[in-house]
């Protein structure tokens, strides 16, 4: 059972036979955790532009219903990018959650935030994602949760690993994320690491150029959307009820 955002979603990793038209760490994951389990089911509730308080409104108790084995719950991204979130006080909302999840006998997984420290305007909150991150931790140690750090993953210093709009993963970025989680697991799998093509180097001039077109093609609208309250277009989960990772579909058939 995967709970979040765009980030487990799969926003950035496009892939016409998933769900959605997505497939994201988080089907890459359930991929390696079925293969050798005929029973295995797996939903992602996971829907874009989601705040924290609406994850925990909207998602946890049908995942309750579920009676899931393993959880992971990736919330509170949005909170800090685009409004401002305070990170103890999204801590304190995430607590009673983790621990309804644990005392349901669900294993439990979460995530710390990248570390952004070199991209222009997101590093500029690398201080309240780092307090967020050690909250998490605090939250981990209390209820007995595994974390997937993705701050210490340090192949997402990687550009490759990055989509074009610097905010969400690459399909190599859901790629590498995915074989953190599983390693986190302690779980066996066949994800090999890429070997990725180096960018090519850039001087400052086309640096801050490429800079500038992302400002105004990307975090510009995000702004805009964020201060008229606009949500976000897609309003339903792909996965939203258990079931087998490759559906017995065309479109979803394994090549």
């Amino acid at each position: 059972m995967a709970l979040g955002d765009s980030f487990t979603e799969g926003v950035g990793d496009p892939e016409s036979r998933s769900p959605g038209g997505l497939r994201g760490w988080a089907d890459r994951v359930a991929e390696e955790l079925s293969s050798k389990q005929p029973d295995f089911a797996y939903a992602n509730l996971a829907i874009r532009g989601r705040l924290l308080q609406q994850i925990l409104e909207e998602q946890l108790e049908p995942a309750l219903q579920i009676k899931p084995d393993l959880v992971t719950l990736s919330a509170g991204g949005n909170d800090l990018v685009f409004r401002n979130g305070d990170p103890d006080r999204l801590a304190e909302r995430l607590d009673p959650a983790v621990s309804r999840l644990r005392s349901a006998g669900a294993s439990v997984v979460l995530f710390t935030g990248p570390d952004w420290g070199a991209t222009p305007v997101f590093g500029l909150m690398r201080g309240k994602i780092a307090i967020f991150n050690e909250n998490l931790r605090v939250i981990a140690d209390r209820y007995g949760c595994l974390v997937a750090d993705l701050w210490a993953l340090s192949e997402l210093h990687d550009p490759a690993m990055w989509d074009a709009d610097r905010l969400h993963f690459s399909p190599l970025g859901h790629h590498t994320i995915a074989a953190m989680v599983l390693e986190t697991l302690s779980v066996p799998h066949t994800l090999e690491p890429y070997d990725p093509r180096p960018l090519p180097l850039r001087n400052w001039r086309e640096a801050r150029r490429d800079d500038l077109v992302w400002a105004r093609d990307y975090f510009a609208p995000w702004v805009i959307r964020r201060l008229l309250h606009q949500s976000e277009a897609y309003q339903a989960a792909k996965r939203p009820a258990a079931g087998p990772v490759f559906a017995p579909s065309p479109l979803l058939r394994r090549s």
